[in-house]
C-alpha cells in the first residue's frame, strides 16, 4: 500500500499535461544510466584487480628487443602461475607483467636477459602482479648472473629466444579432474610460445582446445578415454604431433615430438650467449614415453597472428 501523500510506482497522470509522469520517466532513465555507468566502472576495476589479461597482450616473440627493469624473487618449489610441477632444474626463470604474460600464452617460452654483468637465458614460469609492461621479475639465481644482488633492481634489455635448444621432446600432463568427459592437458618443453593445441581420441577427428589462464588446454565434453594424438602449433607455425598420450592425471608423459631444435636464435645474437637451459629432471610419477611425429616446420621468425597494438 502506498503511504499517504506518496505517488505510487505506476505512472498515474497528475494532470492534463502529464508533467509528473514525464519527470518520473526522466528520473528512471537517469537512474538506469547511472547504474549502467557504475557497473562499467566496477567491471573495469574488478578486471584490473583480478589480473585480467589486457585487451592488447602478447608474449615477447621474434627479434624485438625490450628495455626495462628487472628485480628478483624466489618461487621456492612452486611452478608459478604456469602451474608447472616445479621450477626448472637450473632455477633460471622469470615472471612477466600481465600484458606480456598474456593469460599464460608466454608460459614455457624463453627470454635472453642482458644486464650490467652479462646475459642469462630464463624460462617464463610466472606472472608478476606488480610488473608493468617494461618490468620483469627474475629468479634470484638468474638475477645474480646479470647484476649484483645488492642493486635490487637493474636496467636490462631482453628478447625472445626463438627455437631454443631443449633437452628432449614435448611433455604432456593431464590436469587433476580430467577424464574422458573433460579433456585438460598442460604442454611442456615446447620452447616457443604456443598458438594452438588440438587433440583427438581413437576414431575421431582433431578438436581444438581452449587455452586457460592456468596454462592448461581444455576441451569441454571431453574426447573419450584415450589414448590421444595431440597436435601442437607454436606462434611461428611450427607444428608437431605426439601420439599415445594417456588419460593419466598429474603425471608427466614425455614424447619424441619436438617443436624446437638446436638452431641458434636468429639475427644479432649476444656476444657471449649463455649455455642452453637444462630441462627439469623427470618426476617420480613420470610415465613411459609416447611416440611422436613432427608434421611441419615453418621456420619463420615473425610470429603468426600477433595482435596489432
Amino acid at each position: 500500500m502506498t503511504a499517504p501523500g506518496t505517488a505510487p510506482d505506476s505512472d498515474i497522470p497528475a494532470g492534463d499535461n502529464g508533467t509528473q509522469r514525464s519527470s518520473r520517466r526522466v528520473r528512471h532513465w537517469l537512474a538506469g544510466a547511472g547504474v549502467t555507468a557504475l557497473a562499467a566502472v566496477l567491471g573495469i576495476t574488478l578486471a584490473v584487480r583480478g589480473g585480467a589479461t589486457p585487451a592488447c597482450a602478447a608474449p615477447p616473440t621474434g627479434n624485438a628487443v625490450h628495455k626495462g627493469k628487472a628485480s628478483f624473487y624466489d618461487a621456492g618449489r612452486s611452478g608459478g602461475n604456469c602451474s608447472f610441477p616445479g621450477p626448472p632444474a637450473d632455477r633460471l626463470y622469470v615472471a612477466l607483467g600481465a600484458s606480456q604474460y598474456s593469460g599464460s600464452a608466454a608460459c614455457g617460452s624463453y627470454l635472453e636477459v642482458t644486464g650490467p654483468k652479462g646475459t642469462v637465458r630464463v624460462m617464463v614460469m610466472d606472472q608478476c602482479g606488480g610488473c608493468g609492461p617494461s618490468k620483469i621479475d627474475l629468479s634470484t639465481e638468474a638475477f645474480t648472473k646479470i647484476a649484483d644482488r645488492s642493486q635490487g633492481i637493474a636496467s636490462v634489455t631482453y628478447r625472445a629466444v626463438v627455437n631454443p635448444p631443449l633437452d628432449g621432446g614435448l611433455t604432456f600432463r593431464m590436469k587433476g579432474g580430467a577424464s574422458k568427459y573433460w579433456f585438460a592437458v598442460q604442454v611442456g618443453n615446447h620452447g616457443n610460445p604456443l598458438r594452438s593445441v588440438e587433440a583427438k581420441g581413437p576414431g575421431g577427428g582433431f578438436s581444438k582446445a581452449a587455452r586457460q589462464s592456468d596454462n592448461h588446454w581444455t576441451i569441454e565434453g571431453g574426447i573419450g578415454p584415450g589414448p590421444y594424438n595431440i597436435r601442437v602449433t607454436d606462434v611461428y607455425g611450427r607444428q608437431a604431433t605426439a601420439t599415445g598420450i594417456r588419460m593419466v592425471t598429474k603425471q608427466v608423459q614425455r614424447s619424441t615430438a619436438a617443436l624446437a631444435s638446436a638452431s641458434p636464435t636468429p639475427s644479432n645474437p649476444p656476444s657471449a650467449p649463455p649455455s642452453p637451459t637444462i630441462a627439469p629432471a623427470p618426476t617420480p610419477t613420470e610415465s613411459a614415453a609416447p611416440t611422436g611425429t613432427v608434421e611441419a616446420l615453418a621456420g619463420a621468425v615473425a610470429p603468426l597472428d600477433r595482435p596489432r597494438c
